[in-house]
């Protein structure tokens, strides 16, 4: 069956994989777009916390460049030292002759607007003839002195109170201000929250994380959800399926919701209406059959007493055609109804002895094959393969008959060398009674019922049969059967 054009083609086919489907993207949408509103929101706090703490942290550090301004230069080494080995205040401090450049963090606007931040704060409190240069750098490989040294130069115990190192190092707000010329103060110090960009974040990985199992766990659920709800419905299918070919067909189980069980109800009661209908017209065909017996005998017996033997041979050939109806009209019926166990039958050797069964004196019929099973009744293919063997001969003589392993299927062929059919009697040739023209002309014995029967048959096999017409000349009849493996 051809796909749906348009977006429905990319759906998937199963009621099951349809309903994950649509749980899967309404999940995801909804995350989503909570985590677009969480998102905003986050960052909104972080950037309100982050630039308050700016401001403390720029207060903090324009007091320590006044009191370093005021301080007499002989007495800065020492608290320097003091600073670096008893504490005392929250940033590392160094005193440098120039500007220490540094590789600092960009493309961030948050770090952009904290240090925008604090850079107003300090020309604010401190009026310096030159702005202070803050940027946030990373403490691995920070250099924090003119002469080229690092952090991971310096001892630890000099930086282990002010910079976060360890375990997971955080970025480090670093403000070089000339205080006196040819003087400038190094302060260095994390921020308040030192992760205040993590913060502000909302793709962390432990957030991705619950998010991924958020959605594994609402399609898990679906999933046994759904495969419990399509139980009933696949039971159902089944017996669908294996209805007409059983001869005993079983009820479907009614479980499940209350819809399912009214569906499996009606399903079971549906079903054993036609099954009474198929044993009443059984009976009834037997009936008729066995009725008519009779009075067909003695119609012919009463024949016989006629003195005209015109007339008497027009009866005989009137009384001959009614018997040869009502037996085709049974046969019709108990055709299409064989009462077989399924097995696996060998095609092509079933094919192969049809083929060499005498039909017509003139007949000839060329057998090329593959070795194919199939699982099916082996009297009921036999009879719908006789029939159209039957009348590929008696219609064309010469006979053409192939079997292709496809894979999937198996694929018979008969050709016959008559003159085919008209287009728009295809459909008509398989119904009942309906014998076209040239067919009553090479079989005037014949009742039209043989492509019937043989349809049914492969159809209740699970497969189909088609006709069409050869390019050269002759009719052929294509039969798709399920093939199966067998060891």
């Amino acid at each position: 069956m051809p796909r749906p054009a348009g977006f429905r083609r990319w759906l998937p086919d199963s009621l099951l994989g349809r309903i994950v489907l649509v749980m899967a993207l309404g999940v995801v949408s909804a995350q989503l777009v909570g985590t677009l509103l969480w998102a905003r929101q986050l960052r909104e706090s972080a950037r309100a916390e982050a630039l308050g703490a700016a401001h403390h942290l720029a207060v903090n550090a324009a007091g320590t460049l006044r009191f370093f301004r005021d301080l007499p230069p002989k007495y800065r080494p020492i608290l320097i030292e003091q600073l670096r080995t008893m504490g005392g205040t929250r940033f590392f401090v160094n005193v440098n002759r120039e500007r220490v450049p540094i590789t600092p963090l960009s493309g961030n606007a948050l770090v952009d607007a904290v240090v925008t931040v604090v850079r107003d704060d300090l020309v604010g409190n401190l009026q310096p003839a030159q702005p202070p240069d803050v940027a946030f750098a990373w403490p691995d490989g920070l250099r924090v002195s003119d002469d080229g040294r690092t952090v991971n130069d310096l001892p630890e115990s000099w930086v282990e109170a002010t910079l976060l190192l360890r375990p997971r190092p955080a970025p480090v707000l670093v403000i070089q201000a000339e205080f006196e010329p040819g003087r400038w103060l190094y302060l260095a110090a994390p921020m308040p929250d030192p992760y205040f960009l993590d913060n502000a974040n909302p793709l962390t990985l432990d957030r991705v994380a619950m998010q991924v199992v958020t959605l594994l766990t609402v399609l898990v659920l679906s999933v046994l959800l759904v495969r419990g709800l399509i139980r009933p419905l696949n039971r159902i299918a089944s017996a669908a399926n294996a209805f007409g070919s059983d001869s005993a067909p079983e009820a479907v189980p009614e479980t499940g919701t209350a819809e399912l069980r009214r569906t499996a109800r009606a399903f079971n009661e549906m079903q054993a209406r036609i099954q009474r209908y198929l044993v009443d017209r059984e009976r009834l065909f037997l009936g008729i059959s066995h009725g008519l017996k009779t009075p067909i005998m003695r119609l012919k017996l009463r024949t016989e007493l006629l003195d005209d033997e015109a007339l008497q041979a027009d009866f005989h050939e009137d009384l001959d055609d009614l018997d040869v109806m009502v037996k085709a009209a049974l046969q019709s019926v108990k055709d299409t109804d064989i009462h077989e166990n399924l097995t696996p039958v060998r095609l092509d050797t079933l094919l192969a002895r049809l083929a060499k069964r005498p039909i017509h004196p003139n007949a000839s019929i060329e057998f090329v094959s593959d070795a194919v099973s199939v699982q099916g009744k082996p009297l009921a293919l036999e009879r719908a393969f006789s029939n159209l063997l039957d009348n590929a001969v008696l219609y064309g003589e010469r006979v053409q008959l192939r079997l292709s392993d496809r894979g999937a299927l198996a694929v018979v062929e008969v050709r016959d060398f008559g003159p085919g059919i008209a287009q728009a009697s295809m459909s008509a040739a398989f119904e009942p009674h309906v014998r076209l023209g040239h067919g009553q002309q090479n079989n005037r014995t014949g009742t039209g019922l043989g492509l019937g029967i043989a349809r049914n048959i492969i159809q209740a096999h699970g497969g189909e049969i088609r006709l069409h017409n050869h390019a050269e000349c002759g009719l052929v009849v294509t039969v798709l059967l399920p093939a199966v493996q067998t060891e």
